[in-house]
């Protein structure tokens, strides 16, 4: 007679069953209370109470004010300035979900900022954003969804999924609505020549690339070159994040120079530190757009600066992970390669 199957065989097992899904549940830490209430409108839940509290020696305290014991959970929670507190009350959050018994955790972190800090470039350095994805995932996050990391291989520093959204679907939207005539997408380096090549083929334009250098870990750059045709065309330059604002002031001079008309800027993340929002509204940038994953700014905003939401962004994805649905049918560009 044949043997019958050692249960403990280290063979493969096929999954028959989905597991059962608990209740959806949206939850906001300090980095992003009003982005989150709007992904909780767009999916029409409300938002779980909870409280975080900085004692005065910079000690964060965290509390879950209600049960969520075999719920699945969307901490929004962004890793922004004040950098340091933001992602400490990250994990905390997360740390006391899974103690509180949640069935699953999705970290939802709109800005990672840490993602900079990608490779060991230089002697004697930390490779900051592994440090960072190894620290979510044993204060016990199941999954993470972002948006626009400095370097999508990033996604391979988590051994949990990772859900990669792009603001530049978004954006994009929102530009060719504008109708604006003779637009070219411009890279200002070529790190970005391929998302910027990406931006381009959503809008269906030409894309230019700048060529900079930065002599050392400031702001400042200086923009040498720039690969095609801008003369009479009107310019939207494209990247993941500005912080001063500098690369995309200095590029937008040198298009000027080159005989560009108006030129626009989008960028998903609006870091933009103290100052920064000033030089831009001074600058030759006719328009800026930038998301609201960075809800909270140093200084006020100019009238050159447009914020885009991103709450439907980011409530579509959580719609399809809850439901267990492909996020990625959620890229026009996806689409198209199947």
């Amino acid at each position: 007679m044949p043997s019958s199957p050692n249960p403990l065989s280290r063979g493969p097992r096929v999954q028959s069953f989905q597991p059962p899904q608990g209740d959806l549940t949206i939850m906001a830490g300090s980095g992003n209370p009003l982005l989150a209430q709007a992904i909780a409108d767009e999916l029409g839940v409300r938002l779980t109470p909870c409280e975080a509290h900085q004692f005065s020696e910079g000690n964060i305290f965290v509390r879950i004010l209600e049960n969520v014991r075999g719920r699945d959970v969307y901490l929004i929670q962004g890793v922004h300035s004040p950098v340091n507190d933001n992602f400490v009350e990250l994990l905390f959050w997360i740390d006391a979900l899974k103690r509180a018994s949640a069935q699953q955790v999705t970290a939802v972190i709109p800005f990672f900022s840490y993602a900079k800090g990608d490779k060991k470039d230089e002697p004697r350095v930390s490779i900051r954003a592994r440090v960072c994805a190894d620290a979510i995932e044993v204060a016990g996050a199941d999954r993470v969804l972002t948006m626009d990391l400095h370097s999508p291989q990033i996604q391979g520093f988590f051994s949990v999924p990772v859900d990669h959204l792009y603001g530049r679907h978004v954006i994009s939207d929102h530009i060719r609505k504008m109708n604006i005539e003779n637009l070219v997408v411009c890279s200002p380096d070529v790190g970005f020549a391929k998302e910027a090549s990406d931006f381009a083929k959503l809008l269906g334009t030409p894309v230019v690339i700048g060529n900079k250098m930065r002599k050392d870990h400031s702001e400042t750059v200086e923009v040498l070159e720039v690969i095609g045709e801008v003369a009479g065309k009107n310019i939207i330059l494209v990247d993941d994040f500005t912080i001063t604002g500098r690369t995309l002031i200095s590029m937008a001079e040198v298009l000027k120079k080159k005989g560009a008309n108006d030129i626009y800027a989008a960028v998903t993340h609006g870091v933009l530190s103290k100052g920064a929002a000033e030089r831009i509204g001074k600058s030759p940038l006719k328009k800026m757009f930038m998301t609201d994953t960075i809800e909270a700014q140093i200084d006020p905003l100019p009238d050159n600066i447009e914020v885009i939401p991103v709450a439907h962004s980011f409530a579509a994805a959580i719609r399809s992970i809850h439901d267990r649905t492909s996020v990625s049918t959620l890229f026009p560009e996806k689409r198209s390669k199947k």
